[in-house]
């Protein structure tokens, strides 16, 4: 058993008879009443996201987690196969456990947590950033550049992101998987 003081990003607990994983959460200290901590948890069974708040001192059932690495071979419709880097075994995941699978290239290394009681796999950590290149997106014009205006494009892996106007075909985006936005372009 955990406390509330316990809480960080990526904790899986068990709560209303399932399994979560804790995604954000926030300290709150009001100036009258008792401390609270708000969280936003992801079942990792059916892929649902709900909030919820948990008074300070609250007693929280924490899932004992092991974490290995695993490399994405191929996405067959929902299902995304990967393959452990130490034993080569293959194990299969539906598309709700991934955070964001429209990032995810063939070959990329990923962390999948495993819950240590039933060896059954609960949530993929991708990395914080990967690199793809875009595909297609509509042509930008010179000195178009000095506003934070966007425009649509298309990577490698069929995500549509949102780029600045700058960015032309070929060119290779670094990409922040939590949040699936633009951060930077990157020169080779």
């Amino acid at each position: 058993m955990a406390s509330t003081s316990d809480i960080r990003k990526g904790l899986c607990i068990r709560y209303n008879n399932d399994i979560y994983k804790i995604i954000e959460f926030l300290h709150v200290k009001p100036g009258k009443g008792p401390a609270f901590v708000r969280t936003k948890l992801k079942s990792v069974s059916t892929g649902k996201v709900l909030d919820n708040t948990f008074s300070a001192g609250h007693k929280i059932d924490d899932v004992r987690v092991e974490t290995r690495s695993y490399q994405f071979l191929y996405a067959e419709g929902e299902t995304y196969h990967f393959m452990n880097t130490d034993d080569y075994n293959q194990i299969t995941l539906q598309e709700s456990a991934l955070d964001a699978p429209g990032l995810l290239k063939e070959g990329e290394v990923v962390k999948i947590m495993f819950n240590t009681e039933d060896s059954m796999p609960l949530s993929v950590d991708m990395p914080a950033s990967v690199i793809l290149e875009v595909t297609y997106t509509e042509p930008g014009v010179k000195g178009n550049t000095a506003t934070n205006a966007t425009k649509p494009a298309k990577v490698e892996t069929g995500a549509e992101i949102n780029v600045p106007l700058f960015i032309n075909e070929g060119d290779k985006v670094k990409i922040d998987t939590g949040s699936s936005s633009y951060m930077e372009r990157v020169k080779e």
